[in-house]
């Protein structure tokens, strides 16, 4: 394999010959058929579309120059691993070494000549990349390479190493937003109850709560003293 040059991972924009036929075909559609303009024309493939279809590439020229040469068909964990490997000569990441003095350290004050190796976030999400271009192409889900458990190991034992050597945790970001509603639904639900607590003492005083009770008591007690003195009087 040769590693003078490497692989196209980041290219930018889809190339000028696939602009000028797309804009070629959009330009004969209102004369051969009545669709409303523009209804021909095809939505340019999304960032991560283009980046899928140049790692699928990229892994498929990798095969090819291999020695001896790989199929797809052929392909296994093994050769995955040996292709992130590969790609390591590629990347832009520090990681230090054991023997290192600023190994574990997020900040280095001075360089080192630790080797520079591929993230680990770069290598899990080419994968995933892989892993759903093998699918598009016709291979079948429990046979695909790219989802094997070697590679799943390997991709754990390069996160925490790197993780060690680089002072930087990488850590799952909780979600707190479901014990916010849960939360909220049980304030809702206590404001109720107290509320229909307090309604209920003034029908019941047994039921209700004692301090609505004796409220209710004491308007009943004020509304029979107002009475008394006007029936008196008509007496």
């Amino acid at each position: 394999m040769d590693s003078s040059s490497p692989p196209e991972l980041n290219s930018g924009e889809p190339s000028p010959s696939t602009v000028v036929i797309g804009v070629s075909s959009s330009t004969a559609a209102p004369s051969q058929s009545s669709q409303p303009e523009g209804s021909s024309l095809q939505a340019p493939p999304s960032r991560y579309e283009s980046q899928k279809r140049r790692d699928w590439n990229t892994f498929l020229q990798y095969l090819k120059n291999h020695k001896p040469p790989l199929t797809l068909a052929r392909c296994s964990g093994a050769h995955v691993i040996e292709f992130l490997k590969y790609l390591d000569q590629f990347g832009k990441t520090k990681v230090h070494i054991t023997g290192c003095p600023y190994f574990g350290h997020p900040n280095p004050p001075a360089p080192c000549a630790c080797p520079l190796k591929q993230a680990w976030g770069s290598l899990d999400a080419l994968i995933g990349r892989l892993r759903a271009a093998y699918e598009e192409s016709g291979g079948r889900p429990e046979s695909n390479p790219f989802g094997a458990r070697a590679v799943r190991i390997y991709l754990r034992e390069v996160k925490e190493g790197q993780a060690k050597a680089r002072g930087i945790p990488y850590e799952k970001k909780k979600r707190k937003r479901p014990a916010a509603i849960v939360t909220s639904a049980n304030v809702s639900v206590a404001v109720e109850a107290v509320g229909g607590g307090g309604g209920g003492g003034g029908g019941d005083g047994k039921t209700g709560s004692s301090s609505g009770g004796e409220t209710n008591l004491a308007a009943s007690n004020t509304s029979a003293a107002a009475a008394t003195p006007a029936t008196t009087t008509a007496v």
